[in-house]
């Protein structure tokens, strides 16, 4: 989940799609490859909505192949105020090219890797994405998203007169360990503006490991004080939940605060 905040400040919320067929026999998918949800991977969606269903998203995207669409419905099916919201499907956001190895099991890529003399994760195998191409998409859609919310914090966008004043702060804070990155009591104290919008964002894993990288690496994103910058390296479960409070301002490089990775408390007794 991608959480932005603006000075005007927006979050986000990044979930990995739920599990397929295929990732349970660990074949490689990318986006040549569209396999929609197992069983197990609807009820890990399912279980991520439940999860989620009181905290008031402002927007939703989505990669736009079936493992995300599905699991983006799923979640916005069990949600309080968001069973109705829009959501974009954008191309930017799908998985990982992987060309000639797509529909072909890891091991097989692993060997190709190796018989080019290189590390897995930093293969690319003919016809598929380089790091630097699946970086250079997630920043593309990053800048885009920050454009959105600076332009429409410009506006004075306003939420519906019914719903509780901090609540996009609230509702976050109920679930996730905030701490001093966006308690209403903060934004108070330090006459901060509070959230300006709360985003979710359904990708996918070697994906949103590049973009991750970006906000820690490129953007230099704190971590909570218990994450450390390895634990990027580790693969996320699917529907693992990531959390980020973005700092915006007009002509100023975003702020970024990592408040969690990879949270998977919602995956408890899923089979």
């Amino acid at each position: 989940m991608l959480q932005l905040s603006l000075s005007p400040r927006p979050p986000a919320c990044c979930l990995l799609s739920g599990e397929t067929r295929l990732n349970k026999e660990k074949i490689l998918q990318g986006q040549g490859v569209d396999e929609p949800l197992s069983e197990t991977g609807f009820k890990q969606a399912a279980a991520a909505g439940s999860f989620l269903k009181n905290v008031l998203f402002t927007h939703a995207f989505s990669s736009d192949l079936t493992r995300t669409r599905q699991t983006t419905h799923e979640i916005l099916e069990k949600s309080k105020f968001c069973k109705d919201m829009t959501v974009k499907y954008d191309s930017r956001l799908r998985e990982r090219r992987y060309g000639a190895a797509e529909g072909k099991a890891l091991s097989e890529l692993r060997a190709m890797a190796k018989a080019a003399g290189m590390e897995c994760p930093v293969f690319t195998p003919p016809g598929g994405e380089t790091l630097e191409q699946v970086k250079t998409r997630g920043k593309d859609f990053f800048e885009f998203l920050c454009q959105l919310i600076l332009k429409e914090a410009g506006q004075n966008e306003q939420l519906s007169p019914e719903v509780p004043v901090n609540y996009l702060e609230t509702s976050l804070a109920e679930i996730f360990p905030l701490g001093e990155n966006c308690s209403p009591e903060c934004c108070v104290d330090r006459g901060h503006p509070g959230l300006a919008a709360s985003i979710l964002v359904v990708s996918h894993g070697a994906y949103m490991r590049s973009l991750f990288s970006y906000f820690l690496t490129d953007l230099k994103g704190s971590l909570p004080a218990l994450l450390n910058r390895s634990e990027l390296l580790s693969v996320s479960p699917n529907t693992g939940i990531s959390l980020f409070i973005i700092d915006l301002e007009e002509g100023r490089e975003p702020e970024v605060h990592c408040v969690c990775m990879n949270l998977q408390d919602h995956l408890n007794g899923v089979n």
